[in-house]
């Protein structure tokens, strides 16, 4: 989530005395004060709440959870909020705090809540020096190594990664609440948020008044091995579109078959010069075929990234290879900066590798292209720490609470068919899919708009249909033949 846009607070006083009614404010256990989050140019309110690390142990180990909240424009905001849960497992909430902003309808009357998962940004980071960020590691086939290493360095400053799971932080966000003094939430999740969301939503019923989950995982999904699939299904709807679109089939008749080919060129990898797009300067990578397919996955996240893939896939064939792995870099971003990879093996080691049949892990996922890289990221839990998942943590969750479900058609991790899955358990929820759009629908200018009246009248009678005309209308971006442009 790292686009930005611009935020007009309409803060005059007389406005805001005028349509304010006379209550008491939450009495709050947290001191707040001024702060700044990344890529928001105005300040906003921070606090820190103290958390035992392991609740079986409060005299253990502490936690500081960093909390921001961007106050509603009114002097008399309703007593529940807006909580944004990040997605990864690993990213920082507070990280969000462009979108956060894009919310200005809904901050009329309430305020926007940002927790940093534990273990994530602010609140008491799982650092360790062996997942440092490094640029000649973006592309690292295998994580094995450094996540031994991380886990030891981890244990040798007494830190208990396997108290960084989901239900961990669901206690977490409900003794937030508490010290901040609001009555109820209402939630907003994307991606991996989506699964804490229903998972607070499964042990905490009452405190939730509404819940926007984008991207939606049900709670069945194995996100360290079902992902391998749904993304080399994107990769492969990409290729399809190409093939549908006659100046891009014109160009590329055989875009699967150049990537195949591939894996025979690369044995043995190949060492290139690359022009860092985020830095422009150059840097030598040692290339092999899962390096390749490693630079694929990410451009499947952006529909507008995907259509470049298979003029990209020609150049690597013709042994250019610097520009797919540049675009690849382009779309990472800073990611590496916010992203906690400690964190996403005590979530996934815990919640998803378990579930993981062994028949699976000895045949791996379907397609051959990326059965080596799932097989190293499993690895990795064979030596994690692993926390406790209670026995119905991947049962569905089932309520009456008013669910908005936002689904993008060419999302490769999260489908629609994942929203209709989890849209089974409750009856009083709607999706809309944006049928042209990848992970994370959110962000669209419109759809800020949507989740504002949705979250305000708690129903779905009065939602902007434009908004929902224009993503269910939407279609993939045109394929790109070569560099000129899209056809």
């Amino acid at each position: 989530m790292r686009r930005t846009s611009r935020f007009y607070a309409a803060a005059l006083c007389t406005l805001a005395l005028a349509g304010c009614s006379a209550g008491p404010a939450p009495e709050r256990r947290i001191d707040l004060a001024e702060c700044r989050l990344p890529k928001v140019a105005q300040a906003v309110q921070c606090g820190r709440l103290e958390v035992p690390e392991n609740r079986d142990d409060p005299r253990g180990r502490k936690l500081s959870l960093f909390v921001a909240i961007l106050p509603a424009n009114t002097l008399s905001p309703k007593d529940d909020p807006l909580l944004l849960l990040a997605g990864g497992p690993g990213q920082p909430a507070s990280t969000l705090g462009p979108f956060a902003l894009q919310l200005s309808a809904l901050r009329r009357t309430r305020d926007v809540v940002l927790i940093d998962q534990r273990g994530t940004g602010r609140s008491s980071r799982l650092d360790c020096p062996a997942f440092a960020p490094d640029e000649h590691a973006e592309f690292d086939i295998d994580p094995v190594p450094k996540s031994l290493l991380c886990a030891w360095q981890l244990a040798e400053r007494r830190v208990d990664a396997s108290q960084y799971t989901t239900s961990a932080f669901v206690a977490d966000i409900e003794a937030v609440r508490e010290a901040l003094g609001y009555r109820q939430w209402n939630l907003w999740g994307g991606s991996y948020g989506t699964r804490v969301a229903q998972e607070y939503l499964r042990r905490h019923p009452e405190r939730v008044r509404t819940m926007v989950l984008d991207g939606v995982a049900p709670p069945p999904l194995r996100i360290s091995f079902d992902v391998w699939r749904t993304r080399d299904d994107a990769l492969d709807g990409a290729i399809a579109a190409c093939l549908a679109s006659p100046p891009c089939a014109k160009a590329h008749p055989d875009a699967a078959g150049m990537l195949d080919e591939l894996r025979r060129t690369l044995e043995g990898g190949r060492t290139i010069t690359l022009r860092d797009p985020r830095t422009g300067v150059p840097r030598e990578m040692h290339v092999d075929y899962d390096t390749i397919i490693g630079a694929l996955q990410p451009l499947t996240y952006s529909p507008e990234a995907a259509s470049l893939i298979p003029e990209l896939l020609a150049l690597a064939h013709d042994g250019d290879l610097a520009p797919l792995l540049a675009a690849s870099l382009a779309v990472i971003g800073d990611l590496p900066d916010q992203f906690s990879p400690a964190l996403y093996y005590s979530v996934t080691c815990a919640e998803d590798v378990p579930r993981v049949t062994r028949d699976e892990r000895l045949n791996g996922v379907d397609d051959p292209r990326v059965r080596a890289l799932a097989r190293r990221a499993l690895a990795v839990c064979d030596q994690w720490p692993k926390g406790s998942v209670a026995p119905d943590f991947a049962k569905p969750v089932a309520s009456d609470v008013p669910i908005l479900l936002l689904s993008g058609g060419l999302d490769p991790v999260t489908p629609p068919a994942y929203a209709e899955q989890v849209a089974q358990g409750f009856p009083n929820s709607r999706q809309v899919v944006a049928r042209g759009f990848g992970h994370i629908v959110s962000l669209t200018p419109c759809v800020p708009r949507l989740i504002a009246e949705f979250v305000d009248t708690a129903g779905f009678a009065s939602l902007p249909q434009s908004c929902i005309d224009f993503l269910e209308r939407s279609r993939r971006p045109p394929m790109w033949p070569d560099r000129l442009a899209p056809q």
